[in-house]
Formats: C-alpha cells, structure tokens, sequence
C-alpha cells in the first residue's frame, strides 16, 4: 500500500560536525539513520504551544492532552510537501469530548479542546480524557484535489496508541512515536511564571526492500477458535531502533536546555545520525473580520436575526478567542421597515 504520508528520501548529504548545543524551539528536525534505515523528525515546542494554550487557560489535563495533539500533528503534518492542511481531530463520550489541531503547511498551528470541567478528576491519563470514540487525520490538498482521511478507534487507549495503530492499519510502515507535555516555572523579575513546553519524536523503518519492514497480518476478528495467528520476525535494525527510542525520558523531550541535536546524538551516534535543516513553526490563527464576515453570509436570514443581541451580532473564534463585533447591517440581518 502506497503511503499517504510522504517520506524523507534523496536527502541531501551535510557535512560532518558536532551537534549544535543551542536549542531551538518551536520547530521540527528531520532525521536520519542511514545504517539502520531509520528516518524520523523531532519537535520542541516551547513559546508557539504556550501561545495555543494560554488563550483558554485549559485546566492542567486538558492542557496537555492538547498538547500531545499539538506534537503528533506537527511530526505528522511537517512531512507535506505541498501547500495544504493536516487536521488531527478526536470525538469521544470522555471528560474531553472534542480535540483539534489544524496544521496549515509549511508552519502555521492552530488547536482547540471542548472539555466538560465537571468529569475531570485527579488521576487522570490521556487515556481516561478521552474515552471511547475516534481518532480523524486529515490530509487537505485544497479545492480541486481530493481529501485522504484515516480513522483511528479510540479504546481508552493514549494517543501514542492511536498513532501506533494508524500506521499499522493504514500506512502500514513500522513506526514508533513518542510525546510529552509539561508545565515549567520559571522566575523573573515578576515572580515566577508558568510556561507549557512540549516534545515528540517519530521515528519509521523504511528499508529499500521492502520485505525487511514486513508486519504481521492483521487479526481477522472472526477467525475460528484455535487459528494460530500470524507472526513475522522483525528486522535486526529496527529491533534496535525501537529499543534506542524507548529510552528517551520525557524530561529529554521537553528540557528547554537541551537542544534536539544534541538529544539525538545521545540516541544515535553509535551508528551515526545525519541532521537536516529544522522546519520552523508558529501559532496562527486563520480567522480575520472578513472570513467571519463571508461565514455569516452563509446562514439563513432567520438565523442570523436570531444572532442579534444588544443591537450588535458578536463571534468569537474557538480557536484563538478573538472577538469580532458586526452591526446588523453589517452582518446581514434584514431590518424591518
């Protein structure tokens, strides 16, 4: 099966050097293991995830369920190579019913959570959030191109499942993901103050023959009692690679003081890791008084007189909280004479 992912390939060659201590937040770093057929990306989100979350001032759960929707967006939607939409979206019967992240390439992030503060509880994993329902990916190519969806069931499982689950069914390329979210104090002049970081890496196996990168089939779930399922041994080298992704701690993912190329050099340099350019990312809604303007055109005239109240049509964006006020004139409402 063709994947609907691009992949990395004819990367171009980088010179030899040490890795960078400088961190940089709030990118993705494409990646390389050429002598394990490993390819994956690394992001640091720092600044551009506070900015998301901050305009809603989730409750601490919520905040980080949606940033670890954040991160698996921007390791998945980094890898477009056209101009068009990642939306990663979850609908669940948990306290956090509705997840999504819209990732306009080449870098614009814009995410939103609807929660139900009274089902939130101490204790809870990503897993207990978000319940039973589905998981939706996305691919949006634009107007004259078709879109490609995948859909994930959601068992109480996290969202590291969820994508490990995906590319089983549906990309079908060995892949091993890794997210983590965490809130840090720092002082200042002003006391101290609070700032969400994040961190995520993916990493695929993609030899040149394929047969190395064979998976088990898939269980038929009706098959009769006794059928001995169906195994493939896996490759020595993403045997490997799996057991070297494992180890990274969340604290690595998220250390501000940390750079990425230095964390997979502790990964990797064994075997060499090859590092391309890192892909910059930034918080930015796509709402403006115009867009808005030409949504409320689309209701029914009724519907729209129904919006007034106080002499003024008034909408908020879900998404950024920015308000946006209209006269009735201006938000096409029909006026009694």
């Amino acid at each position: 099966m063709t994947s609907q992912f691009p992949v990395m390939k004819n990367l171009p060659q980088a010179p030899i050097r040490a890795p960078s201590a400088v961190p940089v937040d709030d990118a993705v770093l494409p990646f390389e293991v050429a002598e394990l057929d490993l390819r994956g990306r690394l992001t640091r989100l720092g600044p551009g995830l506070d900015d998301l979350l901050a305009k809603h001032d989730y409750p601490p759960p919520v905040g980080r369920l949606l940033g670890e929707a954040i991160v698996l967006t921007t390791l998945l939607g980094s890898s477009l190579k056209f101009d068009g939409r990642f939306i990663l979206q979850t609908q669940t019967d948990g306290p956090v019913s509705f997840l999504i992240v819209d990732f306009q390439a080449p870098d614009r992030l814009r995410a939103y959570a609807r929660f139900d503060a009274g089902r939130l509880k101490d204790g809870q994993d990503s897993g207990a959030l978000l319940g039973k329902g589905h998981l939706a990916m996305t691919i949006d190519q634009g107007p004259d191109m078709s879109r490609y969806q995948g859909l994930v069931a959601l068992e109480g499982g996290s969202l590291e499942d969820a994508a490990h689950e995906y590319f089983l069914r549906s990309e079908q390329i060995p892949t091993r993901v890794r997210l983590a979210v965490g809130e840090e104090w720092r002082g200042g002049d002003g006391g101290p103050r609070h700032r969400w970081r994040a961190g995520g890496l993916l990493l695929q196996f993609l030899p040149k023959a394929p047969e190395r990168a064979r998976q088990p089939d898939l269980h038929p779930g009706d098959a009769p009692e006794g059928v001995v399922a169906h195994t493939v041994a896996e490759d020595d080298a993403w045997i490997e690679g799996q057991s070297l992704i494992s180890t990274v701690e969340d604290v690595e993912l998220i250390d501000p003081d940390l750079s990425g190329e230095r964390l997979l050099y502790r990964l990797f340099h064994e075997r060499g890791v090859r590092v391309f350019a890192p892909l910059p990312l930034r918080a930015q809604c796509s709402c403006s008084r115009d867009a808005v303007s030409a949504m409320l055109k689309n209701f029914a005239p009724d519907d729209r007189a129904a919006m007034v109240k106080d002499g003024k049509v008034v909408v908020t964006c879900e998404f950024c909280s920015s308000v946006y006020q209209f006269t009735p004139h201006e938000a096409g409402v029909e006026q009694d004479t």
